[in-house]
């Protein structure tokens, strides 16, 4: 729950905020747990882990009320490791999100800064990664982005508002490099209907060469740069590709509907990766339940199948399993266990669950506990 703050100079010291007009709201996510992987480079681990089910954050969300139905918003978002302290993102003070613009309760939202795009905003909220299986029960390598790990730079965003249960959007991040205006560029657009027991979404998004030298653009540094949170490189060699990524385009769909206290959901994903030497595709599919036991107890189940290829005629094929119990102590804070299992087959060498060192073989297991506290 959000703290609200009338007094925005408290937090700011900034006295031209302070009208009974604006407001502003911190807020929070602790998780942290211990997890135990059975195959970690051919060793057995267990591990402190934080971020679990929700990335640890700190966060400002502001607005200030303009005429005609119009706001002025921000938000500025942190994350880090509460087990060391240190920031995450790369070590960006607000790596999370950092975004303002306006908003208007007729037309919608436009805003600039750092932040997620449309295949994640709306069809990630329909996979078990972002629901309740944690980041590392994402699909393999978290190629398409439906678990919320990467954000975009420099980029502009439209959220429209929602129009009996339909919602759409977009985004486009520039590059910032003179004479090469298709270098680290992305563009993605969005649209979901929520209405009663129905829930579907669907996505497209593209990256144009993502390993394009400078820290400009759409990804703060290189493809494969420590400053960058964007995984494609590593997703290109999950599915046997090589070479510098060109292209990066995802096209996602979706949809639940619950029946009593059980939610069902479907799921399908295309990735295609274009690359210098050897280009890569993959379909991932989805199919999840989850159960509210009670009021304070829910139970998730998911089955992922990722099928893949590349330019050189080999197959590597993934299959995954999510199991999740989280347990409400209250609104703000619960208890929380996940299994995952992921077994690699056809050319695929290595089981690889996401955010882990690979195995030594095609089996890797995962178990995670631990706490979360939302304030």
């Amino acid at each position: 729950m959000r703290k609200r703050l009338s007094i925005i100079a408290v937090l700011v010291g900034s006295p031209t905020l302070c009208s009974a007009q604006s407001h502003v709201g911190i807020y929070g996510i602790l998780d942290t747990g211990f997890a135990y992987v059975s195959n970690q480079q051919g060793n057995r681990a267990w591990k402190a882990q934080s971020s679990n089910l929700s990335g640890d954050r700190w966060g400002l969300l502001g607005a200030e009320d303009l005429d005609g139905g119009t706001q002025a918003v921000f938000r500025l978002e942190n994350g880090f490791d509460i087990n060391s302290g240190k920031f995450g993102q790369g070590n960006r003070e607000f790596g999370r999100q950092a975004y303002i613009g306006l908003k208007n309760s007729e037309y919608g939202a436009l805003t600039f800064g750092r932040q997620y795009e449309s295949v994640l905003d709306f069809v990630g909220f329909l996979s078990s990664a972002s629901a309740w299986a944690s980041i590392v029960g994402a699909h393999v390598g978290n190629i398409d982005d439906l678990a919320p790990a990467f954000r975009v730079n420099n980029s502009i965003k439209y959220t429209g508002n929602n129009y009996y249960g339909l919602t759409f959007g977009g985004l486009y991040a520039l590059s910032n490099q003179p004479g090469a205006f298709s270098n680290n560029r992305a563009w993605s657009v969005g649209t979901r209907y929520v209405r009663s027991a129905l829930a579907m979404g669907a996505g497209y998004f593209r990256l144009d060469n993502p390993d394009a030298a400078g820290t400009a653009g759409a990804i703060g540094g290189s493809g494969s740069g420590t400053n960058s949170d964007y995984g494609g490189t590593a997703g290109l060699a999950l599915l046997g590709g090589s070479g510098v990524i060109r292209r990066h385009q995802v096209f996602a769909a979706g949809g639940s509907y619950s029946i009593g206290h059980a939610t069902v959901g479907l799921l399908f994903s295309h990735t295609a990766f274009d690359a210098s030497i050897n280009s890569a595709r993959a379909d991932n599919y989805e199919i999840n339940c989850n159960y509210q036991i009670s009021p304070q107890l829910r139970f998730g189940t998911a089955y992922i199948y990722t099928n893949g290829h590349n330019d050189q005629g080999e197959h590597p094929r993934y299959q995954q399993v999510n199991l999740g119990v989280d347990y409400f102590l209250s609104k703000r804070t619960d208890l929380y266990a996940i299994g995952l299992y992921q077994h690699a087959s056809g050319d695929a060498r290595y089981a690889t669950l996401y955010t882990q060192p690979s195995s030594s073989g095609n089996l890797q297991t995962s178990v995670i506990a631990g706490i979360r506290h939302r304030f």
